[in-house]
């Protein structure tokens, strides 16, 4: 079972926010992470975002996908409007860093994400986001507003024991190098995306 290890508040350029490490472990140096606005009112339905870990979009800013866009897009709303992002440690869909660059390769030579992750004998999508509705109950949430172009969040919050109040999309359009991936996620995972933007 997870537990809070600890907790402070930090200053961002997108606002101040409490930010919460989550693990089974104290020594675990990748635990998940709640990242809470400060204008967040908990007696009513919470905007929350799901979110795993991307290096390559978030900290080296690459262009072939849009989650470190996402991230900062995610952070920008729940300063203003009140929420929290549950930030899950599962980089590359679950596969980690180093099938990701090797998944990245593959790319290069013609195949999509999905294709990529498939020859290399991993699944499409490995994430698990039962660990971000045990982090909600452990902050004692039990209605929000979801973040999310992602059916699979949906369903995962429609099958828990929290309150799915509404979904608001967090589209970013594509660029030239990440219209693919976009258009990937829309045929294959069915992600709920507005063709003028892919």
């Amino acid at each position: 079972m997870i537990k809070i290890q600890a907790e402070a508040n930090v200053p961002t350029e997108h606002g101040n926010f409490r930010m919460i490490a989550f693990s089974e472990n104290e020594n675990d140096w990748m635990p998940h992470m709640a990242i809470i606005a400060e204008s967040t009112d908990f007696s009513k339905p919470v905007n929350v975002r799901f979110h795993s870990e991307c290096i390559t979009g978030e900290v080296f800013h690459s262009k072939k996908c849009e989650c470190g866009q996402q991230l900062d897009a995610a952070m920008k709303y729940i300063h203003e409007n009140g929420g929290v992002i549950i930030y899950l440690r599962q980089e590359g869909r679950n596969i980690g860093i180093i099938n990701k660059l090797k998944a990245y390769s593959l790319q290069e030579k013609g195949f999509d994400t999905v294709e990529a992750n498939l020859k290399l004998g991993l699944p499409a999508d490995d994430r698990n986001f039962g660990v971000a509705i045990e982090i909600l109950n452990l902050l004692e949430i039990k209605d929000i507003n979801l973040l999310t172009n992602n059916p699979e969040k949906v369903k995962h919050v429609q099958e828990s024991n929290i309150h799915l109040n509404s979904r608001i999309p967090l589209q970013i359009p594509a660029n030239e190098i990440s219209k693919g991936y976009l258009q990937t996620k829309k045929d294959y995972f069915g992600h709920l995306l507005d063709d003028n933007d892919n």
